[in-house]
């Protein structure tokens, strides 16, 4: 490994990225911007329409509807981009889910399903591109996207969503150090208010978008592409002395 970084070490040229979630909002444009610095990029989510869609504008994507959910799914996508790429030098754990229900109120069956797709999942599927990673010999870099309510909490009926994303803040460390050794590196992006399908309520309407205002020490919401260097970042080998970190972009929140 050279001495110092260059602009090169930024690129993905030759590495397989894997993006689940990536229908829609954050994971589409994740998608993207792998797919700008060079990766061939693996798009999973259960809206095949969607995933078509955006491969419609990638390099050479491939493309695998599934429901991570279920017990087979995370090992089955891992082992599909290996089959098909040969090889996985990238996972981001984007897929995610939410509910807004006042906690004394939260089903508990409903809570369950939040923290496996936000938590539960993305261990699987860290833990089998881990495995492909180290079998091949190669190093990896897992990001694994949490929340700006991964460290703090919000006056509203989030408590899955909190919960399962603060499991997914510590996860990242704990994986980091375990596997920190093997060449695989396990990172995070907690991002904040971003527009997307879980956030188009506070979107909707002016009593939203002065809310954020107000509450945001930046003033506004994350813009399309502010994501992207974060990311790029920490999947490439600019970060290879990069592991156990909590990247927020969130405009400030959790700093005040």
């Amino acid at each position: 490994m050279s001495d110092s970084h260059s602009s090169t070490d930024f690129r993905l040229d030759g590495k397989v990225a894997v993006v689940t979630g990536a229908s829609s909002g954050l994971g589409a444009q994740f998608a993207r911007a792998l797919d700008a610095a060079g990766a061939r990029v693996v798009l999973s989510a259960r809206r095949a329409d969607r995933l078509e869609a955006l491969a419609a504008g990638l390099t050479d994507p491939v493309v695998v509807p599934l429901d991570l959910s279920t017990q087979s799914g995370p090992a089955e996508l891992v082992a599909r981009a290996v089959r098909e790429c040969g090889r996985v030098d990238v996972l981001v754990n984007n897929a995610g889910d939410s509910d807004d229900i006042a906690a004394l109120d939260f089903p508990v069956e409903r809570f369950r399903e939040i923290v496996e797709i936000n938590l539960t999942v993305p261990f699987a599927l860290a833990q089998a591109a881990a495995r492909a990673m180290i079998d091949a010999g190669r190093a990896g870099s897992i990001i694994n996207i949490t929340s700006q309510f991964g460290s703090v909490g919000v006056n509203g009926g989030l408590a899955a969503y909190t919960a399962s994303k603060g499991g997914l803040t510590n996860l990242t460390r704990q994986l980091a150090v375990e596997w920190a050794r093997t060449g695989v590196r396990v990172n995070a992006i907690a991002p904040g208010y971003f527009r997307s399908e879980m956030t188009d309520d506070l979107y909707a309407d002016e009593h939203g978008h002065a809310w954020l205002r107000r509450m945001s020490p930046m003033g506004r919401g994350g813009e399309d592409g502010e994501l992207d260097g974060a990311l790029v970042y920490l999947a490439s080998d600019a970060a290879s002395f990069t592991t156990g970190a909590i990247v927020a972009v969130d405009g400030g929140w959790t700093a005040t």
